[in-house]
């Protein structure tokens, strides 16, 4: 039987702004990814969104962005690799404060948005986020897309480096996801991501924009906070995947 993680995108918000559900997600994932402050999130969402996650029992992973919180974080940003380590460890410590003050703790790192793309082919800043990781704490994991150059660098030194697939997102022929600018980038339709995630569960691939089968393996599930209906989306996942036989499990559990 499959074990495998569900993960979302939690502590959007910023300000007097509320972006998402945070409570409801936090009740259907069993990992969250908590947004850092440089694409969204300020110190006080930032801390509920650890308190919510550590009364849960939901792992916590640090979701590093550019920093554009006018953009949400995707635009790309051409930081040099040195600065931009110098960001996603400015980032991992901000949020490992208030993971640690809720009795938790940050247990791996999920890049964000254009640099989650980025990362995919970009040597020098798969390398920058590689070395803040390393350097800042080797236990813990690195998530990513499957075959990118991040989790190849990763496993190269030594750090956990775990596969995942989107249940609402759109992929090509080459194992990517479909550019947000492009319609039907985004899924929305329940039926349209239960079958997605049902291909997933059992390795029968994802249909890509022109109509072949991908294979895509991978250990955690994604769900977009800010996606319409998200919850019920991420309920509609959850669903999915015991129906399919799987059970779900955070990654960094170490018995999973």
């Amino acid at each position: 039987m499959p074990v495998i993680d569900l993960n979302a995108d939690l502590g959007e918000s910023f300000g007097r702004w509320t972006l998402g559900d945070d409570a409801a997600l936090i009740e259907v994932i069993s990992s969250a990814n908590v947004a850092c402050g440089f694409h969204a999130g300020d110190p006080s969402v930032l801390r509920r969104s650890c308190e919510l996650a550590a009364d849960a029992g939901v792992a916590i992973g640090a979701q590093v962005a550019y920093r554009d919180l006018a953009g949400f974080g995707r635009r790309f940003i051409d930081v040099a690799p040195g600065e931009l380590r110098d960001d996603v460890l400015y980032q991992l410590g901000a949020l490992e404060a208030f993971a640690r003050v809720a009795g938790s703790r940050v247990g791996y790192l999920k890049p964000h948005g254009a640099l989650y793309h980025a990362v995919v082919a970009n040597e020098g800043q798969a390398e920058a986020l590689v070395d803040a990781v390393r350097t800042y704490d080797p236990t813990l994991a690195v998530l990513g897309l499957p075959g990118s150059l991040l989790l190849k660098h990763a496993a190269a030194v030594g750090l956990r480096a775990v596969p995942e697939a989107f249940a609402d997102r759109q992929y090509t022929a080459d194992g990517g996801l479909l550019d947000r600018s492009r319609p039907g980038a985004v899924l929305t339709d329940p039926a349209r991501i239960a079958d997605q995630v049902r291909r997933l569960v059992s390795g029968e691939g994802v249909v890509a924009d022109d109509g072949t089968v991908v294979a895509v393996a991978a250990e955690s599930i994604c769900v977009h906070g800010d996606t319409p209906g998200a919850v019920e989306i991420a309920r509609t996942v959850r669903s999915r995947i015991t129906a399919s036989g799987g059970s779900i499990q955070a990654f960094t559990n170490p018995a999973a």
